[in-house]
Formats: structure tokens, C-alpha cells, sequence
């Protein structure tokens, strides 16, 4: 373990004293992701995710604090084998987020970027459920906060590349009617109160 701990800390060291430090100020970042939906038994069994992506700007400080703006956009899928009816269809949710941070290169080429998204999304779930009941989409508006945490490899002074890990807890919880359906699919109804994460 010793050894390992020597090893990190060498590392380090040599993303210190070789080349110089990128101090970027203004970046402009795509991010492209695949959602998971997580803790709302419910949602997390009736959808699985397909796309998550945002566009945003961000200004970096020379102290390192960072902050921004953009867009998302994310898009569930319903799980037609996880639901009580015949039901085909989907979430689709797009919002606009500030972003405050921390970003810094640890060198010529590693930097990471620990912060948090603030947000409002509206979420619209379309099915063939909610369309034969004249309700097509059924609309959630929610505030929405995400902490996240990225780790950036620079290609060349003006791109770079990031692995990013995101927690977004969406201020509304799932319940199956959402989706066109009177059944609760044999979920406890206190399941449908506990937030969309």
C-alpha cells in the first residue's frame, strides 16, 4: 500500500514540475452521457436511460472558481416489460442550469473540475396511454441539483477531453399515472413521494 501511495505521489509531482500550466478562462463544453435513474423504485424499474447531453459556458477565475450557464437535454425510455399496461413511450426532459466550481489543471495535461448544477427542467412524459386519454405529454416542471465531478485530459491548448460523474436529484417524484396507467404496478404509494434521482 506504501508503495502505491509513493507511486500517486511521484505522479504528481511530475504533472507539478513538467510543463507549463494551462490557466483556461473561457471554455465552451459538450457533454454526452447515459443516464441511470436511481432511488425512486418506480422510475427506476418502468424507465431506462438513453441520452443525456448538455451544452454549456463557463468562466474560470484566476483563483480557480469557475462558474457558468447552459442547457440539458435527457431522455428516458420506457421499460415496456416493467409496466402493468401496454405502454410505449418516454421522458423527455430539457432545463437550463447555472454551474459554480472548481476547476484547475494539475499540469500540461490534467486538470479536474469538482462542482455542482443548479436548475429548472420540465419533463414531459409521452405515451400511447396518455394520448388515448387526451393528456399527451404529461407535464412535471422541477428544480433539479446535480454535483458532479470531472477529470480533463487536454489535447491541445484550445480542446481537451473530460470523464465526467454526475448526481442529479430532480425535485419531483414518479408516480405511474404519469404514464397513463391507474395501476401502481404493486408499488407502496410512499414510493411515489421520494424524489426522482
Amino acid at each position: 500500500m506504501s508503495k502505491m501511495y509513493n507511486i500517486v505521489i511521484c505522479c504528481l509531482l511530475g504533472f507539478q514540475l513538467h510543463g507549463q500550466l494551462i490557466t483556461p478562462k473561457h471554455t465552451f463544453n459538450i457533454e454526452l452521457g447515459l443516464p441511470t435513474p436511481a432511488l425512486n423504485k418506480p422510475f427506476n424499474r418502468m424507465f431506462h436511460g438513453l441520452v443525456n447531453t448538455s451544452l454549456y459556458y463557463q468562466f474560470a477565475t484566476p483563483s480557480a472558481f469557475a462558474f457558468g450557464a447552459g442547457v440539458k437535454y435527457s431522455f428516458f425510455d420506457v421499460d415496456e416489460f416493467s409496466v402493468p399496461d401496454t405502454i410505449r413511450g418516454g421522458m423527455h426532459t430539457a432545463g437550463m442550469f447555472i454551474k459554480l466550481s472548481h476547476e484547475k489543471f494539475h499540469g500540461e495535461r490534467f486538470g479536474t473540475d469538482i462542482g455542482v448544477k443548479f436548475g429548472f427542467a420540465a419533463n414531459f412524459i409521452n405515451t400511447n396511454l396518455n394520448r388515448e386519454n387526451g393528456v399527451n405529454p404529461v407535464y412535471v416542471g422541477s428544480s433539479y441539483i446535480e454535483p458532479c465531478v470531472g477529470l480533463i485530459l487536454s489535447a491541445n491548448e484550445n480542446s481537451s477531453y473530460r470523464f465526467s460523474i454526475a448526481y442529479a436529484i430532480q425535485g419531483f417524484g414518479f408516480n405511474p399515472k404519469m404514464l397513463g396507467t391507474d395501476q401502481s404496478s404493486g408499488y407502496d404509494t410512499s414510493e411515489f413521494s421520494r424524489t426522482t434521482q
